[in-house]
């Protein structure tokens, strides 16, 4: 079973990419798409019989893969609780987003070519999750990257395309980078790359001491903190980040898939699968929720500024991947991994329901030219109305809540019951739900709610009119793939124009998601978070800290309702200055134009990372390429040696005259030469 859960979606990525031309746009679509709801199908027994207590783990051998000295492994797919959520999570969005992707792709001319990508991402991901060993988790690593670099950079001929996806490609190798040499020193400590035979040996090695860059240091903190890296550039953790905003270049499903519910998360996994490890080394965890927190922190300032819908719910993702984080940080795995499940259903909600709504406005994402939408689409209001009350994590505490309400609530009562640095990262987890709820409830005040303001969009206006503009333009806006042209009846601007629902094959995604945000935590918080539960449920595939989670369920009553009011508070602020008083938001930011700029600017890393990486890259590419390769390499190499043969061939030219005067003074000129030699020599 778990050999056709894996696999399918490889074959089916290459039918549709290589024979696309032979069996055209439908049966692509079908092949692949009924490859990702089998693989679905088969996926939620397997994690259904973990929940029931009846599962079993296990290792399924594929083949002998690598035998070279010391370093043997098979592939083999690794089974367990912590890959069967994973499974589920995997195969059930990108099913849906396959789904979904047939009305939003509808008119692209690359169909196949997108459908094969999708499924090649989700083999790739699903290759991540069933490693039984640090290789073949690499081989999946690397292989989500490569088919984010496509799906990214899907419309190539759109240069902002192009530049997203090769920035998502270099950030992410830094932080692989990170990655390779953690698992060469885990190799050179252990002496092998087998998952479970690491995690073994791992509190045997704690304590224990290698030399590193000239440095005596802890061993299991140095593997740690360079296997943290590569989790830092996959899930855009803070100092990585910077390619996750920009990656929303790429179709609107592809930012639900990649950026919401998959991808990003393979830094959570596999900081839990490798937990264990984690535990040996405290400083290693203090870095984890300091990074974690500190991401949630700048994601959620970030997000309250920005205008692009997609471009907020991106900020959302980089900040609730922080939580994840500084919840395995003090320790809180399961509660990380439960943020991750109920994240997978209600972030890649709102990224479906952003790509309605720009379905529905030609394709405008700016929230300033939307309005009064929730008549116009109504069930992609209640989509977005559901997912956002997930987010914010609308609930009453003991009694029942959203599926952000148990899962974000169990990773706060677990950071303040862990203490020292898990109080801080509470303190700063409360805060950031504060923001979060502002930002989310302003984006569905500003598209749902108001009056409509799309007659002040000319891009809007160029689609009325039938002037819609090229995609592989640079100033296009980011979805022109499916294209609708309305044309204004009436000649009077937008007087012909109404926003129009989604087809059906986009609206059956966003209602079966709309389930999964409103009852996937109150259906699977108990086995998740509650320590009995728990402990079974996760059955050693994760260090699952009972204690902790006993503690957590304790804390004093203000911590259990400290969410709620803050939720409250940010849906106050939202609808205050966006319903109720709408010039108070121009009238903040006059007042604190410098604290705007800074937060609409991302905290300036990109200009800060231009400085200090981008421009000296070029500089140096530059030196090398003018001084070294033109003017040195091909100066005194190819360039110089044809130069001496074109030369030699002006002079040889100029020899050859075709005069026969000209030849006979040249033999002449031997003769006497030959001549003089003659005399000189022997007389």
């Amino acid at each position: 079973m778990i050999q056709a859960i894996v696999f399918l979606p490889l074959l089916a990525a290459l039918v549709a990419g290589l024979g696309q031309r032979v069996i055209g746009n439908v049966p692509s679509k079908i092949i692949t798409t009924g490859a990702l709801f089998t693989s679905c199908a088969l996926s939620w027994p397997i994690f259904l019989s973990f929940v029931m207590g009846t599962g079993e783990a296990g290792v399924t051998p594929v083949l002998h893969w690598v035998s070279s000295g010391a370093l043997q492994f098979n592939w083999e797919l690794r089974v367990d609780t912590l890959t069967a959520v994973m499974l589920v999570v995997i195969t059930t969005v990108s099913a849906l987003v396959h789904l979904y992707s047939w009305g939003y792709m509808e008119e692209d001319p690359d169909q196949p070519r997108f459908f094969a990508y999708l499924s090649l991402f989700t083999f790739a991901m699903l290759m991540l999750v069933t490693a039984n060993n640090l290789v073949q988790m690499f081989f999946g690593w690397e292989g989500v990257g490569l088919a984010s670099y496509l799906l990214i950079g899907f419309w190539y001929k759109k240069p902002s395309a192009n530049a997203a996806a090769i920035k998502a490609f270099v950030v992410n190798r830094v932080g692989d980078l990170g990655f390779m040499l953690g698992i060469f020193g885990t190799f050179l400590v252990f002496g092998t790359v087998s998952i479970p035979e690491i995690l073994a040996a791992a509190p045997g090695m704690a304590g224990s001491s290698i030399t590193f860059m000239g440095m005596r240091l802890d061993t299991m903190t140095i593997l740690c903190l360079l296997l943290f890296i590569g989790a830092m550039g996959k899930s855009a953790q803070l100092g990585l980040h910077t390619w996750l905003p920009d990656a929303m270049e790429g179709p609107t499903p592809v930012s639900a898939l990649i950026h919401a519910a998959t991808m990003v998360t393979a830094g959570v996994f596999m900081v839990c699968r490798l937990s264990p490890m984690f535990e040996t080394a405290p400083i290693a965890l203090g870095v984890v929720t300091f990074v974690g927190a500190a991401t949630c922190l700048f994601a959620a300032t970030v997000g309250t500024t920005q205008w692009d819908i997609k471009r907020v719910i991106a900020y959302s993702t980089c900040s609730q991947l922080g939580y994840m984080f500084f919840a395995a940080g003090v320790g809180a795995y399961g509660a990380a991994m439960f943020h991750l499940f109920t994240h997978a259903f209600f972030k890649a909600l709102l990224f479906l329901g952003a790509g309605s709504v720009i379905h529905a406005m030609h394709h405008e994402q700016d929230m300033r030219y939307y309005g009064g939408l929730r008549k116009h689409i109504p069930l992609t209001f209640w989509a977005m109305m559901m997912g956002t009350l997930a987010i914010t994590g609308v609930g009453i505490a003991g009694v029942a809540g959203f599926a952000g309400f148990h899962s974000k609530d169990g990773i706060l009562e677990a950071a303040f019951a862990a203490g020292g640095g898990g109080v801080v990262a509470f303190w700063v987890g409360i805060f950031a739900a504060l923001l979060t709820s502002f930002y989310s409830w302003r984006l569905v005040f500003l598209t749902f709610y108001g009056k409509p303001r799309w007659e002040e969009s000319e891009h809007i206006q160029h689609a009325v009119h039938g002037e819609h503009e090229d995609p592989s333009e640079e100033h296009s806006a980011d979805d022109h793939a499916h294209a609708h042209h309305h044309h204004d009846a009436h000649g009077d601007g937008t007087a012909g124009y109404h926003p129009h629902e989604s087809p059906v094959s986009m609206l059956i995604p966003l209602v079966v998601l709309s389930i999964g945000a409103v009852f996937a935590g109150f259906v699977f918080a108990h086995p998740f978070i509650y320590p009995e539960e728990g402990l079974a449920f996760w059955k050693g595939s994760i260090a699952f800290d009972e204690h902790l989670m006993h503690a957590a369920h304790e804390v004093p009553t203000w911590v259990k309702w400290t969410p709620f009011a803050v939720m409250a508070i940010g849906l106050f602020l939202a609808w205050n200055s966006y319903i109720r008083n709408t010039s108070l938001p121009a009238r903040f930011v006059a007042q604190f134009k410098l604290l705007h700029q800074f937060l609409y600017n991302k905290w300036y890393f990109d200009e800060l990372y231009n400085i200090l990486f981008v421009k000296p890259a070029f500089a140096i590419g530059r030196f090398f390429w003018k001084r070294g390769d033109e003017g040195t390499i091909d100066r005194f190499g190819p360039d110089g040696a044809a130069a001496l043969v074109q030369g030699g061939t002006r002079l040889a030219v100029r020899l050859q005259s075709g005069y026969v005067y000209g030849y006979a003074f040249v033999m002449l000129l031997g003769l006497v030469g030959l001549a003089s030699w003659a005399m000189v020599n022997f007389l």
